[in-house]
């Protein structure tokens, strides 16, 4: 297959929408956002080059977090905002305008499908992908401040168990820049657990540079956020995705009391 110049259209009358929304008619305050929730490839673009094995790794999407992010979402009444396609196709955390938005390599794997694109094409993957999903946050927004529903932005999120051949301790981490409310509530209950290793920006940070989600959605609003990551062999079944939507149910519960009760919300 030729990529080279890519398609006309991207997605085909037969391809998935690439917003999914869960629960949007929930009351609670959290808002979650699952940036990389999904693994499809628009037909048009084939397998982008890459086997099966490369398309299942976390360098096609999060592993773990779309089964732990709709469970969570149902047990605190919670809306969640999903992006379906991977992020070998356009990454929908990252600012368009750098390298990694469209990677030509990702880890250590090359993707032939992204290689040779034209403007042209890298426009139309955000036009069709990208910013779909980020003008249904945006309106989603709107909505809650029209209606005086608090809002508090939780964007979900699984890291590897090794990088670059470096085994990463924590189970699950908190990322951040400018909110100074949720990210140290998050931390003190998560260590709370006295069976975790907790990340504090850890294994990632928040940067404008780096990250869309956070800083666009949540901090030029001035909106409460934080990332949540977990460690994907800690949700790579059911039983984990279960568990660990349970205990974060719990405790982002606990968090809601007392932001009530400093009246933050």
């Amino acid at each position: 297959m030729n990529y080279a110049g890519g398609p006309s259209v991207l997605l085909a009358n037969t391809d998935t929408l690439p917003v999914l929304e869960h629960n949007s008619g929930g009351r609670s305050p959290f808002l979650f956002t699952c940036d990389h929730y999904g693994r499809l490839i628009p037909s048009p673009l084939g397998d982008l080059g890459l086997p099966e094995s490369e398309l299942t790794r976390h360098i096609a999407w999060d592993i773990g977090i779309a089964g732990v992010a709709t469970m969570l979402a149902d047990r605190l009444d919670a809306h969640l905002v999903a992006q379906r396609y991977s992020r070998l196709v356009i990454d929908c955390n990252r600012p368009p305008h750098v390298a990694s938005s469209i990677p030509l390599i990702s880890e250590a794997t090359t993707v032939p499908g992204n290689e040779g694109l034209t403007r042209e094409d890298a426009e139309l993957r955000r036009a069709q992908i990208f910013d779909p999903y980020h003008r249904r946050i945006d309106e989603i927004i709107e909505r809650r401040l029209r209606e005086g529903m608090p809002t508090v932005l939780v964007s979900m999120h699984s890291f590897t168990p090794v990088y670059a051949g470096i085994a990463r301790p924590w189970h699950i981490g908190t990322l951040y820049h400018r909110d100074t409310v949720l990210p140290p509530l998050l931390l003190q209950q998560l260590r709370r657990e006295g069976d975790l290793v907790v990340g504090d920006n850890e294994p990632y940070a928040v940067s404008d540079e780096t990250d869309y989600t956070i800083p666009v959605h949540g901090e030029r609003r001035g909106l409460m956020n934080s990332g949540i990551e977990i460690r994907q062999d800690l949700i790579s079944d059911q039983a984990g995705e279960t568990a660990w939507a349970e205990r974060l149910a719990r405790i982002l519960g606990e968090i809601e009391v007392t932001l009530r009760k400093e009246a933050k919300i």
